[in-house]
C-alpha cells in the first residue's frame, strides 16, 4: 500500500483551496502536442481538466493505486492514460513536449538526489524545446511558525496538524477524520537556488519563475513558486 492511499478519499477536500493552478496548466497543455505527462497525478484534479478542455491525451503517473482508482472513476470517457509508477523511474515510449508536476508534489521527494533523478528523467523524456512545469510553495518561516502544531479543520470532520522540522527542511502532516487518524506524510521544501541548480545540472534552461499562476513577479512576499524550464533546441 502506498503512503498516500489513506488520503485518496479526502484528497480533493484538502486541495479545494488550490484552483488557480488548473487554468495555468491547461494553458501550457494547449500550446503543446499530445500526450501531456503529469507526474504525481493523484486523483486527476488537473489532468482531467486538461483532457476535458483540450481533448488531448494525458499520461498520468502516480505511486498510489487508490489515488489512481479515484482518477479512473472520474475520468471515464476522457483520453487519460493512468499508470502506477514512481516519477523517479519515469520512462516513456516517445518523447513529449510537456511534463508537469502540479500542487507541490515535488516536495514529496525527500532528497536532492531524488529530485535530480526526476529532472534527469524529465530531460530525457522531452523533445528539444519541450517544457517542464511545476509549482511548489515558497517556504515562509513566519507562516510555518504560526501553523506549527496547530489543528486545521475542514468539512466533514476532517482535520490536519502540521509540524515544522527546520533541521531537515521538512514539514510532517498528520491527517484525520473525526476521531480517526488516517496517517502522516512529509513534505521536504527547497529554496529557489536549489531549483535553479537542478535546472542547470539537468541541462534545462529557465523559461520563467513566477509568484503565482497569472505570471506575477516572484518576490519576497510570494507564497508560491511557479516554474517553467525548457529543454534547449537541438
Amino acid at each position: 500500500m502506498s503512503t498516500y492511499d489513506p488520503f485518496a478519499d479526502d484528497y480533493d477536500v484538502w486541495a479545494a483551496d488550490m484552483t488557480s493552478d488548473v487554468g495555468w496548466y491547461v494553458e501550457l497543455a494547449e500550446a503543446a502536442r499530445e500526450p501531456i505527462v503529469e507526474l504525481a497525478v493523484g486523483s486527476g484534479r488537473v489532468a482531467i481538466e486538461i483532457a476535458r478542455r483540450t481533448g488531448k491525451r494525458v499520461i498520468g503517473i502516480d505511486l498510489s493505486p487508490k489515488m489512481l482508482a479515484v482518477a479512473r472513476e472520474r475520468s471515464s470517457g476522457l483520453p487519460l492514460d493512468l499508470r502506477e509508477g514512481d516519477m523517479r523511474e519515469l520512462q516513456l515510449d516517445e518523447r513529449v513536449e510537456l511534463v508537469i508536476c502540479p500542487f507541490r508534489s515535488m516536495f514529496h521527494l525527500p532528497t536532492w538526489a531524488d529530485r535530480r533523478t526526476v529532472f534527469d528523467r524529465v530531460t530525457a523524456s522531452l523533445v528539444p524545446g519541450g517544457r517542464f512545469a511545476w509549482n511548489v510553495f515558497a517556504f515562509s518561516p513566519v507562516l510555518a511558525a504560526a501553523l506549527d502544531g496547530k489543528r486545521t479543520e475542514r468539512a466533514g470532520g476532517r482535520w490536519e496538524i502540521a509540524t515544522n522540522v527546520p533541521a531537515d527542511s521538512r514539514i510532517d502532516v498528520i491527517r484525520g477524520r473525526d476521531l480517526e487518524r488516517l496517517g502522516t506524510f512529509s513534505l521536504w521544501w527547497s529554496t529557489r537556488r536549489e531549483w535553479e541548480g537542478l535546472i542547470d545540472v539537468a541541462g534545462l534552461e529557465l523559461e520563467g519563475l513566477y509568484g503565482g499562476f497569472h505570471r506575477e513577479p516572484y518576490d519576497d512576499d510570494s507564497l508560491e513558486q511557479v516554474w517553467v524550464a525548457r529543454k534547449p533546441d537541438a
